[in-house]
């Protein structure tokens, strides 16, 4: 899965390249809908998509528009008003700095029931933005938005759209991708940093054997490296999009790789483990001064109960623990509309 900063750093290089690209993004949904409001992708003149606003025909109306505004011999209406409107960039020093982008409104039907069985069956309805860009200077606030999420900041991108009672916007808050620990590169954490990119994560994996921790068996985007694991976390900047997954070869390890981010702000903390190995690990931090409150946020055992046997099944079971602690309470992504905003997109 492609993380926010990969999206729209992919508008950012077809138009750095000289070419058109798009940036569709779902601001919201009614019914059932396939994607969230959220939901992002980018179009290149080829109709190729880095990301997605929600697969099958819905997704595939998404690409035929952005593909037609793209194709346009002369810049459409709302492609003028984008670089009329967004000339000025953020600075970037801020994590909300940001400038408008403006685009056109796609409203995807999903309720229609073909007879070829390939029409949308969801039952609801997307309301999708499309902006395309042509120029440097139009995709100068991706472009700061980029780097403040690769930097672990988050970003906002005011979206402004033409409705009926007039032009309105969206303020669309961007976190950076989650940042995935994984303290020991034996099966199960092997297993696990080969899903992690895919579900959107920064991997690292951290082991002292230069024989497991290395980049023919982890190879990128994960990030292996070799050094003792306690003090190699001790040292890791773990903030509150953090989340780290102890599965080292042996107790002492486990041991003290959860003393060393026990006090961290990380978001999520798991260590493998028998119910009777987790209590003495617990009972030896609890002497040496760790309260039960740092202790009760560990997840451990860890992963959710599905029975999982062999090392991949056990990075599923985590994995999906991971997921389940992503989603909760997490940011609202698009909030709006708010209408009769300055200006028009005519």
């Amino acid at each position: 899965m492609s993380d926010s900063s990969d999206i729209l750093g992919a508008a950012v290089r077809e138009v750095h390249g000289g070419r058109r690209a798009a940036w569709c993004i779902v601001l919201a949904a009614r019914g059932s809908a396939p994607q969230v409001p959220g939901a992002m992708a980018c179009v290149n003149e080829a109709g190729l998509l880095t990301g997605t606003v929600g697969g099958g025909a819905g997704e595939a109306e998404v690409v035929r528009r952005a593909q037609a505004m793209l194709s346009a011999p002369s810049r459409t209406t709302e492609e003028k008003h984008a670089r009329a409107s967004c000339s000025g960039a953020a600075s970037g020093t801020a994590p909300d700095a940001a400038c408008r982008v403006c685009g056109s409104l796609c409203v995807v039907d999903l309720t229609h029931d073909y007879a070829s069985g390939e029409g949308p069956i969801c039952g609801g309805h997307m309301d999708v933005a499309i902006t395309v860009f042509s120029h440097e200077d139009q995709v100068e606030p991706l472009r700061v938005a980029c780097d403040l999420l690769r930097t672990g900041h988050r970003a906002v991108l005011p979206v402004r759209v033409a409705a009926d009672a007039g032009p309105v916007e969206y303020r669309v808050n961007l976190e950076p991708a989650p940042k995935l620990v994984i303290a020991g590169a034996g099966h199960v954490g092997r297993a696990l940093a080969m899903i992690g990119p895919g579900l959107g994560f920064r991997v690292s994996v951290i082991d002292d054997r230069d024989a497991f921790a290395n980049s023919e068996l982890l190879p990128p985007p994960v990030e292996p490296i070799v050094g003792d694991i306690a003090e190699s976390l001790r040292g890791w900047p773990v903030d509150a999009s953090t989340y780290v997954v102890i599965v080292t070869r042996g107790h002492d390890h486990d041991q003290q790789a959860l003393a060393a981010v026990l006090d961290s702000p990380a978001k999520y903390i798991g260590m493998i483990g028998s119910r009777r190995k987790i209590k003495v690990i617990f009972d030896n931090l609890r002497q040496a001064g760790a309260s039960a409150e740092k202790l009760d946020r560990v997840h451990s055992p860890i992963g959710l109960p599905i029975k999982a046997v062999t090392p991949e099944e056990l990075a599923v079971s985590i994995a999906g623990e991971l997921i389940s602690v992503r989603r909760t309470d997490h940011r609202k992504v698009v909030e709006g509309p708010v209408a009769n905003v300055e200006g028009s997109a005519d």
